[in-house]
């Protein structure tokens, strides 16, 4: 029997009150990620964290740790484990051509270790958060952009009295997108099922429009870009999946291919008056940004400069092969695109291998229904669209809340009403 695939209830009558309490604890962490990260912006590996452990400990004290070896090898032997193992692997190794082996690593495990956790909880086979665990991530949402934006009306001014933590503004940008990926979690649990009810369907109403304001009322640019390809693709799935589904690889693919060259495609191709346009969001300074990493990942083709390397890309060898009106700019940390931060650091081989796991990941979306592959599809698109322009692609943040989106949508159907599994659905979840 695989026990990831039954239903709360028996989970809680096979395996006794410990495990049961300790896998609602670690549901409930899950849960509090939106208001963590409104009150300390870096917080979500942490609470990742800690829910790791109380699945695990929920896992162990049910059923020891064999069958929970073989669901996580089952996940590392799937092509998307292999992927991204593989990439974590060069990863590590690049630090050994890195010009800071010491950042790497530390720039390496930020970026490993909320993956790690998601596979760990994954491989307890007790995270079954069910549909009021769901209405409750929703909540947490809600509640937090709630705080976010009246702090934002009111110029930050209780943390100031209060004296915790920066005062600008910027500082919700972070939980602003953690909420925007786990919004998506949220509305793919509670968009329909047996127990649906009119109350689900004005909770799913009020998530999108609190997201949106927060997208488009926060300082992140990159926030609004997310939430307009969410909607987008979300109707386009919902309404032809196929095309959808196509659409989102070949530009997925087609972004990481080129992502050297990015900076020359958006030079050539975006008009200065539509920079002018998009002053506030720095569109012409994320050019230029573009086109001197672009400069760099070229130099080193291949394997690239080492993991980690960016922040400190202005005192790498490879700047001297960067032309001098450019050099300066990286020292800006990263070039605030992923596909090319993976090109710069890890080279083709790096990015051939992330757009593998993401090739695989659309692959196993394909045979969803519209109603379920539309959401899945949206927070695909919408956070490589996010990772596209924004923040460093390692951050242990954005990491961590893509991990926790990606959690609550593997968990298995949380109807305990619905029919029993078949041996195919078992197959599938083990």
């Amino acid at each position: 029997m695989n026990l990831s695939v039954l239903p709360a209830a028996d989970l809680r009558r096979i395996d006794g009150p410990v495990p049961a309490r300790l896998a609602a604890l670690g549901s409930a962490l899950l849960v509090a990620m939106p208001l963590v990260m409104w009150i300390a912006n870096r917080s979500a590996p942490l609470v990742l964290a800690l829910a790791t452990v109380a699945f695990v400990a929920a896992g162990l004290t049910a059923e020891g740790w064999r069958p929970a070896w073989r669901r996580l090898a089952a996940i590392l032997r799937s092509p998307i484990g292999l992927a991204l193992g593989g990439f974590a692997l060069l990863a590590l190794v690049s630090l050994a051509w890195s010009h800071r082996p010491a950042q790497g690593l530390a720039a390496w495990g930020e970026f490993v270790l909320p993956m790690a956790c998601g596979a760990a909880i994954m491989a307890s086979g007790r995270f079954r958060p069910g549909r009021r665990f769901a209405r409750a991530l929703a909540g947490a949402i809600i509640v937090a952009i709630v705080f976010m934006m009246a702090e934002l009306a009111t110029g930050l001014s209780l943390r100031a009295t209060l004296e915790i933590g920066r005062h600008q503004s910027f500082i919700f940008n972070r939980p602003v997108l953690t909420c925007q990926m786990l919004s998506a979690a949220a509305f793919a649990l509670l968009r329909g099922g047996a127990v649906a009810t009119r109350w689900d369907a004005a909770w799913l109403g009020l998530l999108v429009l609190a997201v949106g304001w927060a997208c488009f009322g926060s300082e992140s640019g990159a926030a609004g870009l997310g939430f307009l390809v969410m909607v987008g693709v979300g109707l386009t799935a919902r309404f032809a999946p196929r095309f959808a589904l196509a659409a989102v690889a070949a530009g997925f693919a087609a972004t990481m291919a080129l992502a050297p060259v990015a900076g020359r495609l958006g030079d050539a191709v975006l008009p200065a008056s539509l920079h002018e346009r998009l002053a506030n969001s720095h569109s012409r300074d994320r050019v230029d940004i573009w086109l001197t990493f672009g400069e760099a990942a070229l130099a080193r083709p291949l394997l690239g400069t080492g993991f980690g390397t960016s922040p400190t890309l202005d005192r790498h060898p490879v700047a001297a092969e960067v032309s001098p009106p450019r050099r300066t700019l990286l020292a800006v940390g990263h070039p605030h695109n992923a596909p090319l931060q993976a090109w710069v650091e890890t080279g083709a081989l790096g990015a051939v291998l992330l757009t593998f796991a993401g090739l695989a990941c659309l692959a196993r979306l394909r045979r969803l229904a519209a109603a379920d592959l539309a959401p899945r599809l949206a927070l695909f698109a919408g956070a490589f669209a996010v990772a596209s322009v924004a923040h460093g692609a390692w951050q242990g943040w954005w990491i961590a809340a893509l991990t926790a989106a990606a959690l609550w949508l593997c968990a298995p159907p949380p109807d305990p009403t619905a029919s029993p599994p078949t041996e195919a659905e078992e197959a599938h979840h083990g």
